[in-house]
């Protein structure tokens, strides 16, 4: 991961916030983020599509649902700049977590392997 690649792939507000979102949950699914983010599935898979593509996360696959994850090979201080990234603008994402915490049918997780 350049910081070019990481840069581009953050400068999108939607991918933003979902990938501070993941920072902070460790892991969502796309149903999650679509209800924290109010967005549409297309527009939200659009998005995670892109992250993956560029390396930033990881998925999984759960029955019927794809799960998101930040790579764990991202270097250090790409993991810095998330970590403090989330820091400090947690006023920025409140309205985000508030949808995500009052989302009704979260899916369960299973450990991931």
């Amino acid at each position: 991961m350049t910081p070019t690649t990481l840069f581009k792939s953050l400068a999108d507000e939607t991918r933003l916030r979902a990938v501070l979102l993941i920072v902070r949950e460790g892991e969502l699914c796309v149903c999650e983020l679509m209800s924290a983010l109010n967005d549409s599935q297309p527009k939200v898979s659009r998005h995670l599509a892109q992250l993956r593509a560029s390396g930033l996360l990881l998925d999984r696959r759960q029955g019927l649902w794809v799960y998101y994850r930040l790579n764990p090979q991202l270097p250090g201080w790409a993991l810095a700049v998330l970590n403090t990234s989330l820091e400090g603008n947690a006023a920025w994402l409140e309205d985000n977590l508030s949808r995500l915490q009052h989302m009704s049918d979260r899916p369960v997780r299973s450990v991931c392997c």
